[in-house]
């Protein structure tokens, strides 16, 4: 019995940095037989030339910008196998992956995906405590949570998190282009329980890199609600399409992304009435906002920050103040204190008293706390 071939599209632009460490996991892969794809999104740094340097080892895409959406689309119509596994440049699949999840969905024939949870890694590889969907995420038949709740309907692990069945994503793809230029995953995620049962695989199969130029982090809470609502179109019209009966509005649970979101820009609302575009500000979060910024134009520098990603608060006083002067000599103008880090004030109190008596307060809500790094106390 010929065994069943799976395809790894790796999808990258401007990733040279990362690129070959997301290559050789993929080609050093336990199961076989599988064809690794990597498809360049018009990249302007050393990435082609990494690619070219593989030969007959990959299949090499090479191609005008487009976005994420048009990198999945384009890998998956030179692809060949019946399992599918897209992985982002910057992240890595572990030996294992592809095999278990092969496994899972020969056993389960209704199976049309299986996710995982994936461990954290630095802009070095080196491991992370954090794991990214550990515990959360959910398996069997999803169809009535999906219908009830939107593209809410259940949690989904990002991009290299994922693998599916092919005759799903023929149902679906191509994907539309314009509005997937990232988040790209979401449209293939919150469709798939309309085509069968998602299967779950508990411990971490891939390594997700957190590092400041994640694609994510470009945008703003406010796009990513519009975006919202476009993906709650997309899903209706499916609907639609297939001839399922939507009932008014999907519901949104209290604690929904949609909520948040709102609240988010709110938020940035608030902020920007301080906060002019072009001026970057210190964000003291504690990690806890998001992924996106609250500001068009204006970059939030998380505190304390190691390339700009956040890195876990200060062991103390004297590091917080060195930390600060560091990011106002290099132009932040601003230091804004989330709701989640006001205990700082407490904690540290001489960083608290520095800031105070050297910079005026221009903000002091219950949700935010803002000093104007040009304006002296």
């Amino acid at each position: 019995m010929q065994k069943t071939l799976a395809s790894i599209i790796i999808t990258n632009y401007n990733y040279g940095r990362f690129l070959t460490e997301a290559i050789e996991s993929a080609l050093n892969q336990r199961y076989q037989p599988t064809e690794v794809i990597v498809v360049d999104d018009g990249s302007t740094d050393n990435s082609q030339e990494i690619i070219a340097s593989y030969g007959e080892k990959i299949i090499p895409i090479l191609k005008d910008n487009g976005g994420q959406a048009s990198a999945f689309n384009a890998g998956f119509a030179m692809s060949r196998g019946e399992v599918i596994c897209f992985l982002d440049s910057d992240d890595v699949l572990l030996p294992s992956g592809i095999e278990r999840a092969v496994q899972i969905l020969r056993d389960d024939p209704h199976a049309v995906k299986v996710h995982w949870p994936l461990r954290v890694i630095d802009v070095d590889s080196n491991l992370l405590e954090k794991i990214d969907c550990k515990d959360i995420l959910p398996e069997g038949n999803l169809y009535n949570e999906q219908l009830k709740y939107g593209i809410e309907g259940h949690i989904f692990p990002p991009t290299s998190g994922n693998v599916w069945l092919r005759r799903y994503l023929e149902k679906i793809l191509p994907m539309p282009e314009d509005n997937y230029r990232l988040n790209a995953e979401s449209y293939l995620g919150f469709l798939a329980p309309f085509s069968g049962s998602i299967k779950r695989i508990n411990d971490y199969q891939s390594l997700y890199r957190i590092h400041g130029r994640n694609g994510t982090n470009k945008r703003t809470y406010s796009w990513r609600l519009n975006h919202y609502s476009y993906e709650e179109k997309v899903l209706r019209e499916y609907l639609q399409k297939h001839g399922v009966k939507v009932n008014g509005a999907f519901e949104y649970r209290e604690d929904s992304c949609h909520n948040y979101l709102q609240g988010m820009v709110k938020l940035g609302k608030e902020l920007g009435a301080l906060i002019a575009q072009g001026q970057n500000y210190i964000l003291v979060d504690m990690d806890e906002l998001g992924h996106h910024q609250l500001l068009e134009n204006c970059q939030a520098i998380p505190f304390l920050e190691k390339e700009g990603v956040y890195w876990g608060p200060p062991n103390d006083d004297t590091i917080a103040i060195q930390e600060f002067e560091r990011l106002h000599r290099e132009g932040a103008s601003f230091i804004v204190f989330a709701w989640p880090a006001f205990w700082w004030f407490d904690y540290y109190a001489k960083f608290a008293s520095y800031l105070r008596s050297k910079f005026r307060c221009v903000l002091d809500s219950e949700r935010l706390v803002v000093f104007d790094l040009r304006l002296a106390a």
